[in-house]
């Protein structure tokens, strides 16, 4: 167990390890640089960044802060297809590789933290919404018309003739889905539950995991987020057959922390930990891990 590579590929592209940043919203309300901070540090330690359709920093912006990074756009559908569109072709233009459609959000559900703490963030911040070349200040009154509930299976089609950038579609969590999605020829799937903040006391990712692997058949690529917080946790989704994992509240508490430099370590921390894990259970490469394997260390999977 000298040597212990942790590499791996998604859609194609090589990336430092099987750990990557999930999309999530306003990073400048965390730290004064926002996205543009996380891209840096996801480009320094050469791994994916899905990009939020509510980034608080402009494509542009992000994308000449890293401009060797890989990067795909997380899309919420919306109602104009001319918006959805432009969304798309900007994103195309600057070099993202991929489009992730989050599925799993015709409404947003009751976050009861964001409640009780009295959080609007819509009110707190401009947003730099790829939606329009300018600046908009988005009202609550606004904010329905952000998601469109009427996008279904039939509209991946429409999708598919506006973009060549393979389709991930973010939010499946069954057999049946999975199926679809399959049927509907995206090229991956991130099985997700929004971070348990759409609707309560739907299965964890983790637990969602193995009937969508199952139900894909290895035909196109699974990855999964929600709940990783340590090396090991990347060992178990993918012995339950991820193809890697996106990580979203850790990079924002790094963020919060040291900017982009506490990115960089909460990245650091995992793949130090996901590479001894590897080597524990004698690993040496990612296509090495396995659920049989891992059973046989005895580690626990749950």
């Amino acid at each position: 167990m000298s040597e212990v590579d942790i590499r791996t590929t998604i859609q194609g592209e090589e990336i430092s390890a099987p750990i990557c940043i999930a999309p999530t919203a306003m990073h400048c309300y965390i730290w004064p640089d926002g996205e543009m901070s996380t891209a840096r540090a996801a480009q320094a330690a050469n791994i994916c960044f899905i990009t939020s359709t509510f980034a608080s920093c402009t494509l542009e912006d992000i994308v000449a802060t890293a401009p060797r990074g890989l990067r795909w756009l997380q899309l919420y559908v919306q109602l104009d297809w001319e918006i959805n569109k432009y969304i798309v072709r900007r994103a195309e233009s600057l070099g993202f590789k991929a489009l992730v459609i989050t599925v799993d959000v015709p409404i947003t559900g009751k976050r009861r933290n964001d409640m009780r703490n009295h959080l609007d963030l819509q009110k707190k911040m401009k947003i730099k919404y790829p939606g329009s070349p300018e600046e908009k200040n988005f009202t609550s009154e606004a904010q329905p018309t952000h998601f469109n509930a009427s996008f279904c299976w039939d509209h991946l089609s429409r999708m598919q003739s506006i973009t060549k950038l393979p389709i991930i579609l973010k939010g499946i969590l069954t057999k049946e889905d999975a199926e679809l999605a399959v049927k509907h020829k995206v090229q991956g799937i991130i099985v997700s539950n929004h971070g348990g903040r759409q609707l309560d006391e739907v299965p964890s990712s983790i637990d969602a995991l193995v009937e969508v692997v199952t139900a894909v058949k290895g035909k196109i690529e699974v990855y999964m987020d929600g709940g990783v917080r340590t090396g090991n946790d990347v060992l178990k989704a993918l012995a339950l057959g991820a193809k890697c994992i996106f990580l979203g509240r850790p990079v924002l508490w790094g963020l919060a922390c040291k900017g982009e430099h506490g990115v960089e370590e909460v990245l650091n921390i995992l793949k130090t930990e996901f590479h001894s894990s590897m080597t524990l259970i004698g690993c040496r490469s990612v296509a090495e891990i396995n659920r049989d394997l891992i059973q046989l260390s005895k580690l626990s999977l749950l």
